[in-house]
C-alpha cells in the first residue's frame, strides 16, 4: 500500500506543478489559488485542517476521508508554491524515525 500512497501524492504533485507552471488562472483552480497568493493558499489549507477536524468529531468515515485528501491536495498546493515536494516531507520523517516525540520536541528550537 505505501507503493500505492506514494504514487498517488507524486500523480498529484505532478499535475499541482504542470498547473502551477501553465499560470493560467482560469486555466485550473490551482492555477486560480497561486494567482491569489500565498496567503490564500494558507487560508484554504486552514479551512480544510478545521473541515477534517470537524468531520473526525462528528462525521462518518466516508466525510472524514474526502476532508483528508482536500488538506492533503492544499498542502500539496502550498508546498509546490513554495517549491518543495512530498520528498522533502518524506526526508524530514525520515530523519525523524526512531526518535521519541517528546525528545524531538524538546530539541527544537524555542
Amino acid at each position: 500500500m505505501a507503493d500505492d500512497i506514494g504514487d498517488t501524492l507524486t500523480a498529484l504533485e505532478a499535475v499541482v506543478n504542470d498547473r502551477l507552471a501553465a499560470g493560467d488562472g482560469t486555466a485550473s483552480y490551482v492555477a486560480s489559488l497561486a494567482a491569489k497568493g500565498r496567503g490564500k493558499i494558507a487560508q484554504k489549507l486552514g479551512e480544510e485542517a478545521t473541515e477534517t477536524i470537524i468531520a473526525a468529531l462528528t462525521e462518518d468515515d466516508a466525510a472524514l476521508t474526502g476532508e483528508a485528501a482536500d488538506l492533503v491536495f492544499h498542502l500539496t498546493v502550498l508546498l509546490a508554491e513554495r517549491g518543495l515536494g512530498w520528498d522533502a516531507v518524506a526526508a524530514e520523517l525520515a530523519r525523524r524515525h526512531g526518535t521519541s516525540g517528546h525528545a524531538e520536541k524538546a530539541a527544537r528550537p524555542q
